[in-house]
């Protein structure tokens, strides 16, 4: 069992690094993989444009795909194993919901006369985004210490997420159609829009968020088996809940402050990773997860190029057009879906 992990494990990070330099040699120009090598490891390459535009924006598109790709696949896999609910994703404490909201109070407010910013920057819409994320999880982290069932905590996050797209859905209707499209734009999500500031600063999320994940090993692998078991084996649930709302937050707040909403990827990683790891052992799954996430959002992102197109097409409908069916094939295959 331990050689299949292994070999499997092997084949993963295979397919990480293989989909990690097509990302970077495919494109509207094409860049032979061999160049690609060399322009990671000798800082140069045949042509020297090829290096600009590996390192000025190839190199950080890749970067958010694995960061954005690993941190909404294990925040998925928290909040599955949480709420030992097959169909929970990163969204569902409505943290994106929340950031929306900031982001279309941004945008589309001007028509309700509340604006502060016309022409909003970059990054105060980062900064907004991440406000409605902190604010719905100050909300949540109260809930969760007041409440002590899973399921009342799962539906109190629907209804913030409910509350906050009724919200945004008058804003739109108040709105005009200009302001709707940038909003609208947003919402697709983009991988390409980060600098070398912002991907330092994704990153640090993600490994603190990825860091309490690793500490609470002991605590989701006690939780598939129920509640009570977890406290028979001494662990403070109330406080362990917490700190799971934590990690899973911080890595899906910054996400998509930086990245916009990416649906399905923290919805169906973990159930592909299961697939291919065949364990439920957190110890194994969560660097698992952690490079499922990443190789998948690499993956969407190389068919989001159209390879030797000059279009692009968004990174949400790609991720919903390829996790979607996977999932409705898993549940086919297995008869019925488990975490």
């Amino acid at each position: 069992m331990q050689r299949k992990i292994t070999i499997r494990w092997t084949l993963l990070l295979l397919a990480l690094i293989l989909l990690f330099a097509l990302n970077l040699s495919l494109g509207s120009v094409s860049i032979p993989l061999p160049e690609i090598f060399k322009i990671i490891f000798d800082g140069k390459a045949t042509h020297s444009v090829w290096t600009d535009i590996v390192w000025d924006f190839r190199m950080t598109k890749a970067l958010t795909c694995v960061l954005a790709g690993a941190a909404l696949a294990a925040a998925g896999l928290q909040m599955q194993t949480l709420f030992r609910n097959a169909l929970a994703g990163p969204d569902v404490l409505g943290l994106s919901a929340g950031a929306s909201l900031a982001v279309a109070l941004i945008f589309m407010a001007p028509s309700g006369s509340i604006a502060l910013f016309a022409h909003p920057h970059p990054l105060l819409v980062s900064l907004a985004a991440s406000a409605g994320c902190i604010f719905v999880l100050i909300i949540m982290l109260w809930v969760a210490r007041k409440l002590q069932d899973h399921v009342s905590l799962l539906i109190v996050g629907l209804m913030v997420g409910a509350t906050t797209a009724s919200i945004v859905s008058v804003l739109q209707y108040l709105s005009k159609a200009e302001e709707m499209r940038v909003y609208i734009l947003w919402t697709f999500g983009s991988l390409g829009g980060l600098n070398w500031n912002e991907i330092r600063i994704l990153s640090i999320a993600t490994f603190i968020g990825a860091g309490l994940a690793f500490s609470q090993i002991k605590t989701l692998n006690a939780w598939l088996l129920g509640d009570q078991y977890a406290t028979s084996l001494g662990i403070k649930v109330g406080k362990s809940r917490v700190m799971i709302i934590l990690s899973a937050s911080i890595l899906t707040g910054a996400v998509t402050a930086f990245c916009g909403p990416i649906a399905f990827v923290g919805l169906a990683v973990p159930h592909l990773t299961r697939l291919v790891i065949n364990t439920h052992n957190h110890k194994i799954l969560i660097p698992a997860v952690l490079a499922g996430g990443a190789a998948l959002l690499l993956f969407c992102d190389i068919v989001a190029q159209l390879p030797g197109s000059t279009y692009v097409l968004p990174i949400n409908a790609l991720t919903a057009l390829i996790g979607a069916p996977v999932v409705i094939w898993i549940i086919v295959r297995n008869k019925k879906l488990r975490v």
